[in-house]
């Protein structure tokens, strides 16, 4: 089995275990991508048509409002699902863009393959549902972080899930990721150690 294939086969196993024909037939419809710096995969308005499993690079998920402001929803990296999951699981246009903030690599599945294996494979689709369920725990954690903490508690517990993260995103994306101002963010980096 290819590296990509097995990174994607140990993050599938810790979601749902598969047996191994349930596996060959999911791993069959993944095939390789990449992306340069800063390059736009999906923009707002495009309907997503692919699920991205990231092998390598850093990317975020942004919104832009109708004053160009941006607001950096999620990053995603090695080994991680990508994608606008919204615009590809209800098949409308997505309301955010998908950026590469490095070179980047993936394999991706299209959606309509993937929905034809779920449909045949019960253990697939279930596999699908538990990732969501655990996505979504995780976005009410998030609303949570964003509505009621400080932007010293944000930051505290970015680096508590990712402590990894300084080093692999920029800045200024972590900044507006967090909502807080670039120069506050700088003075938590130099303050807070975990």
């Amino acid at each position: 089995m290819e590296e990509p294939l097995k990174l994607l086969h140990s993050v599938v196993q810790a979601i749902h275990p598969l047996d191994n024909a349930d596996w060959e037939a999911l791993s069959a419809i993944w095939k390789p991508f990449s992306a340069r710096r800063k390059e736009i995969i999906t923009c707002a308005g495009e309907t997503e048509r692919y699920i991205y499993f990231v092998t390598d690079g850093v990317q975020r998920i942004y919104y832009l409002d109708d004053q160009n402001r941006e607001a950096t929803i999620v990053f995603t990296y090695r080994p991680s699902f990508g994608g606008i999951i919204d615009s590809v699981l209800m098949e409308v246009p997505s309301r955010y863009y998908y950026e590469t903030l490095t070179p980047s690599t993936f394999i991706r599945a299209p959606y309509c393959e993937f929905k034809a294996i779920a449909y045949e494979r019960p253990a697939i689709e279930r596999m699908l549902r538990a990732g969501m369920t655990q996505t979504l725990s995780g976005i009410l954690e998030r609303l949570v972080e964003v509505q009621c903490f400080s932007s010293e508690d944000k930051f505290r517990n970015l680096l508590k899930r990712s402590p990894h993260i300084l080093q692999l995103v920029p800045h200024k994306y972590l900044a507006n990721y967090l909502g807080i101002d670039p120069t506050n963010f700088s003075k938590l980096v130099n303050k807070v150690r975990i």
